[in-house]
């Protein structure tokens, strides 16, 4: 465990703020976060590529990475459960904190959620400031409204943990992909097996035949984003880094509420409408 640093000699309170580095490098950090990043007095950064980490030492040179607590069979809980004493030892001890995630902060993401809520219970100042999601990319790189006919998200792996009821309406975007069926939370990917049975149950709602979307939003400003449209037999096949996520175009068209639209119209007639 890294050792806090020392307290600052104008002993001001300590605080934290847990900002996303959005998606793509450089072009998703909003002016909030960056103003975050470049005053705090020390940064925590969960981010995997080493080259984004040289990046953000150029907002401030005190950046640790939080990279170092995961290990291989090492449940991921244990490790944010120590990303969350390194942070929140460092505000015990004075300091200003800014704690650096992918895409937005509070997204797929337990330990900034916990480290503000522990920093708040025990009176110190915290914040969370959202930052642009691999959702906002999959909705302008895919061209989806969500008001249109509406999105169910879901970790993938609860539709094979829980009785998850999918609305086939909609469009039903599973997430975490690359470790679907994990129980252990000790894996950084699981074998294709697993996709297949998450396949198997997607069958039970959708025909062998329904055109399905694998995406994974671009991490650097040259890359364009990565789309595989398929069938969803063919989705166990699909080429996979890990990052990727499934979207499932709606199967079933939008059906009238025909109570409601009778109800409505008693209303328009009795105001006037």
């Amino acid at each position: 465990m890294t050792t806090p640093t020392p307290p600052s000699k104008d002993t001001r309170r300590g605080s934290i703020a847990c900002v996303g580095m959005g998606i793509t490098l450089g072009s998703h950090l909003t002016p909030i976060a960056r103003d975050h990043i470049e005053k705090a007095d020390v940064v925590f950064a969960a981010l995997s590529d080493h080259l984004v980490e040289l990046w953000l030492r150029r907002l401030n040179p005190d950046v640790r990475s939080l990279q170092p607590y995961y290990r291989p069979g090492k449940s991921r809980m244990t490790t944010y459960r120590e990303w969350v004493e390194v942070m929140i030892a460092e505000v015990r001890g004075g300091h200003r904190v800014c704690a650096v995630f992918y895409g937005h902060p509070g997204i797929f993401a337990w330990s900034p959620h916990k480290v503000v809520e522990l920093a708040r219970a025990e009176g110190y100042p915290a914040h969370m400031e959202p930052g642009v999601s691999a959702e906002d990319c999959l909705y302008a790189d895919l061209g989806i409204d969500p008001g249109r006919f509406g999105c169910q998200h879901l970790e993938a792996s609860q539709l094979l943990f829980f009785e998850r009821q999918l609305d086939t309406t909609s469009h039903v975007i599973l997430w975490q992909l690359g470790v679907v069926g994990d129980r252990s939370l000790g894996r950084f990917r699981t074998p294709d097996a697993y996709r297949e049975l998450l396949t198997e149950r997607l069958r039970d709602d959708y025909p062998d035949d329904h055109e399905v979307i694998v995406y994974r939003a671009p991490t650097l400003p040259i890359e364009g984003p990565h789309i595989q449209r398929m069938a969803l037999r063919d989705f166990p096949a699909a080429t996979f880094t890990g990052q990727e996520t499934l979207v499932l175009p709606p199967a079933c068209a939008l059906r009238p509420n025909a109570v409601m639209r009778a109800r409505l119209d008693a209303l328009d007639a009795l105001h006037g409408l």
